[in-house]
This record gives C-alpha cells, sequence and structure tokens, in this order.
C-alpha cells in the first residue's frame, strides 16, 4: 500500500503533498546542531522548502488535488488580530514547516492549503520556457521568496543600489531579484568563488569582505558616487547570517540608509545603534514571505528573470546526513534540494 492508495487523515483546509523535493537551509542546520529550538519538539522531521503535488485534500480543500504546488515555508493563519491588520509575518498562528509541524525532507507532507502557491504545467514550453522541473521550484518557498519580501519591504526600484553582504544561498538570489527590479548591485561575501559567479548574474560589484572596511565602504562610495546614488537610496541586506557579516552591513548605514536583517545567526554582535539616529536610518528585521507574494516570485523564475538552475544541486534524499555535514561543513557549494527516491 502506497500513501496514494491510503486514506490518510486531514483536517479541514489540509492537504497531503507528495514531495517532489525539498532545499536545504541553514536554518535546518540550527536546529539540528546549534540547539535552535523548534516549537514541535523532537523527533521531528525538519525541512521546509517544498514543492510537490497535492494527491489527497481534507474537507474545503479539494480544488488542490492533483495541483503542483509550492508551499510556503511559514504559512500565517490568515484570520487572527495580526494577519487581519496586514502583520501576517508575526501571526501567533502561524505554521512553520519543519518547526512546528513535520517538515518536506519526507516522501509526503501535510500543510495548510491556506497559502499554497500553485504552479503552471511545467511541459508548457510557454510558460516554462527553461524547462524547469518541480523539485527546483522548491528553493521558491525560503532562498528566493525570503529576500524578495525584504527587497519589496525596503521599497527598492529601478535606479536604486542594493547591497548584499552575504551571497550564499538567500544572498545570492537576492542580488538577482534586485537586478531584475533594475537596481545597481553590490555583492560582498569571503567566498571569491561566489562573488565570480554572481557577477554573471546581476552584480555590478562585486567585494571581498575579508578587505578592510574603510576600503570596502570606500569603494562602495565610489560605486554609489559613479551612478549618482544617494545615501537614501541605498538598501543594505544582511544575507550572510553571521555576527561579522552584520557588523559590516551596520556599519555601511549611511544618511537615510535602509539595512535589512535577513540572515541568522545564534551569534552576538556589538554595535551602535545611535548611528540609526544620527543618520535618521531604518533597520528592520524580515521573517520569512508572505504567501501573497510566491506567485510573482514563481513568475521571475519561470520568465527567466532570475536563474535559478546553476546555483542549485539535485540529491537523493537518502543523503540527508551526508548533506547536512557537508553544507553544515560549508563543503556544498550550492543550494541542495533533496529529492525523494521513487
Amino acid at each position: 500500500m502506497t500513501w496514494e492508495t491510503r486514506e490518510e487523515t486531514l483536517a479541514p483546509g489540509e492537504v497531503l503533498v507528495r514531495v517532489a523535493g525539498c532545499g536545504v537551509c541553514h536554518t535546518d542546520l540550527g536546529y539540528f546542531y546549534d540547539g535552535v529550538p523548534t516549537r514541535h519538539p523532537f523527533p521531528l522531521t525538519l525541512g521546509h522548502e517544498v514543492s510537490g503535488v497535492v494527491v489527497q485534500a481534507g474537507p474545503g480543500a479539494e480544488a488542490w488535488t492533483n495541483r503542483s504546488v509550492v508551499i510556503p515555508a511559514v504559512i500565517p493563519c490568515g484570520n487572527c488580530d495580526a494577519c487581519r491588520d496586514g502583520h501576517g509575518s508575526i501571526c501567533p498562528k502561524q505554521v512553520f514547516l519543519g518547526c512546528d509541524v513535520h517538515g518536506g525532507f519526507a516522501t509526503h507532507v501535510k500543510a495548510p492549503a491556506n497559502g499554497l502557491c500553485p504552479v503552471p504545467d511545467l511541459s508548457d514550453v510557454r510558460a516554462n520556457p527553461a524547462r524547469l522541473d518541480l523539485a527546483a521550484l522548491s528553493v521558491v518557498a525560503d532562498a528566493v521568496s525570503t529576500p524578495y519580501q525584504a527587497i519589496h519591504r525596503s521599497g527598492l526600484g529601478e535606479g536604486d543600489l542594493a547591497i548584499f553582504v552575504g551571497v550564499g544561498g538567500v544572498g545570492g538570489f537576492g542580488v538577482q531579484v534586485a537586478a531584475a527590479l533594475g537596481a545597481a548591485v553590490v555583492a560582498i561575501d569571503v567566498d571569491e568563488e561566489r562573488l565570480a559567479t554572481i557577477s554573471r548574474y546581476g552584480a555590478g560589484l562585486t567585494l571581498s569582505a575579508t578587505q578592510d572596511f574603510k576600503s570596502l565602504r570606500a569603494a562602495i562610495r565610489d560605486f554609489a558616487a559613479a551612478r549618482k546614488i544617494p545615501t537614501w537610496r541605498q538598501k543594505i541586506f544582511e544575507t550572510s547570517g553571521t555576527a561579522a557579516g552584520q557588523s559590516t552591513a551596520f556599519g555601511l548605514l549611511g544618511h537615510g540608509g535602509y539595512l535589512s536583517i535577513v540572515g541568522f545567526t545564534t551569534d552576538k554582535t556589538d554595535i551602535r545603534l545611535s548611528n540609526l539616529m544620527a543618520f535618521d536610518a531604518v533597520a528592520q528585521g524580515n521573517w520569512a514571505c508572505l504567501p501573497e507574494h510566491y506567485p510573482a516570485v514563481v513568475d521571475l523564475i519561470l520568465s527567466g528573470r532570475v536563474i535559478i538552475e546553476p546555483f542549485i544541486e539535485r540529491r537523493p534524499l537518502s543523503s540527508i546526513n551526508e548533506t547536512f555535514a557537508d553544507v553544515h561543513s560549508r563543503r556544498a557549494k550550492r543550494r541542495i534540494v533533496l529529492i525523494p527516491e521513487a
């Protein structure tokens, strides 16, 4: 008997998804290696970057049956005071796959139907000229959508300057989203290989984070001046998830500037918060991405404005232990998508 031939008990508004792929995120490693607490106690199936096909639906969700979908990593309830006031990102009843409930490192996963992102027929070349498979779109659920929301919130537009500190999985896709919106982009990282790659996918200036801070800031100042972009049109995105990256990003704030904290680390850093007052600047956190933005992210990818294939690596789900070790030790150079074996 298979999952598809047995009747799974589903709550109203819930679906069962056959997993096509589930991306490996550093958040998963935080839970596994660093003791970052999950709201569902262990044993718990991790994984929150999930794409797949709905194979069963509970009452009220029947219209999703047999549809290809991306499951948002974080799904707000849509009905509480926070959601009704436009603050779904802090919904107290939100469902975070692999934290609140079992996640996608499995053959199947249950999820609320509200917020599911439909995926068009990928066999239609007109809708999918890059010929991406459904597994590849799993990275929409965090690696691409999270920087998308951060960029959307910042108000970044054509002719602005976007500065990404850390251009790994999340930051690398953020560079592409910013470039697609017409912004000039600076990429900062400790990894020269990453910088060489992202220079071909939207970064107009790449800088090594290993150089002294004054030289780093001067290079960005010259880049902005050549394009006549003032400090109040410069948006900084901290996507490294390191204390050093956070210190660098905060230090780059200028008058009227904007800083988005997208990466996560348990490490602490010392910063002078008075800079926000002195520069009349803004610093804002960003938690995941609201489901309402997911269709726009899928469109960016399927239209070819954001390229994902060179930045992902497919591995079988059975390699999960080796894969976690590779990502944790930074041996993995791409976003790994784990695919359940048939």
